[in-house]
C-alpha cells in the first residue's frame, strides 16, 4: 500500500501561508484528511491504536526494504480533523530514513503552521502522541541500523 503524502511539506506551507485564517486552513486539512488511503481493518488494533488521542487512531510503521531503508507511516483516524493531521505528518516524515527523521524539528514545522496556536489542547496531545509514536519507531529503527553496521 502507497503510503506517499499527497501533498509536500514545502506545498503544505505555501498552501497555509496563501489561505491565511485558520478556518480555511481546517477545511483544507478536513480535505487532505479524505485523500489518504484507509487501512484495512485488520490492522484496525489495540496494538495499532494510538494512545492520547481524542478520537481513534490507527498507525502502522515500517521499514521499507532498500538502500537506504526508508519509514513507511500507514494511519487513519475516525476524526475527519485528525486524518488531515495524519496528512500533515505523512508530508513531513515519508519516505525518510530513520536518522533523518530524528533530525526534523516538528515543533518549528507546526509553529509555521499555526497548530500550535489554532489546535485544542486535546488536539495537540493527539498529534504529539503520533509524532512520538513515530520518533519512536525511528530510534529504534536507527539503533538497531548503528548495531549493524558496527
Amino acid at each position: 500500500m502507497d503510503s506517499s503524502p499527497t501533498i509536500t511539506l514545502e506545498e503544505l506551507i505555501e498552501e497555509f501561508e496563501a489561505l491565511g485564517d485558520w478556518e480555511a486552513q481546517c477545511e483544507f486539512l478536513i480535505d487532505l484528511g479524505f485523500e489518504l488511503p484507509k487501512l484495512p481493518p485488520e490492522l484496525k488494533t489495540e496494538e495499532t491504536r494510538v494512545r492520547g488521542c481524542q478520537s481513534n487512531v490507527w498507525m502502522v510503521i515500517e521499514l521499507k526494504e532498500g538502500s537506504p531503508r526508508t519509514v513507511e507511516i500507514r494511519a487513519e483516524s475516525d476524526a475527519m480533523l485528525v486524518n488531515g493531521l495524519i496528512a500533515v505528518l505523512l508530508s513531513i516524515y515519508s519516505g525518510k530514513t530513520p536518522r533523518e527523521i530524528l533530525a526534523v524539528d516538528v515543533q518549528d514545522i507546526f509553529h509555521r503552521l499555526g497548530l500550535d496556536r489554532h489546535l485544542s489542547t486535546a488536539r495537540r496531545n493527539g498529534l504529539h502522541s503520533m509524532v512520538q509514536r513515530i520518533r519512536e519507531f525511528a530510534e529504534q529503527a536507527a539503533r538497531k541500523e548503528s548495531h549493524a553496521e558496527s
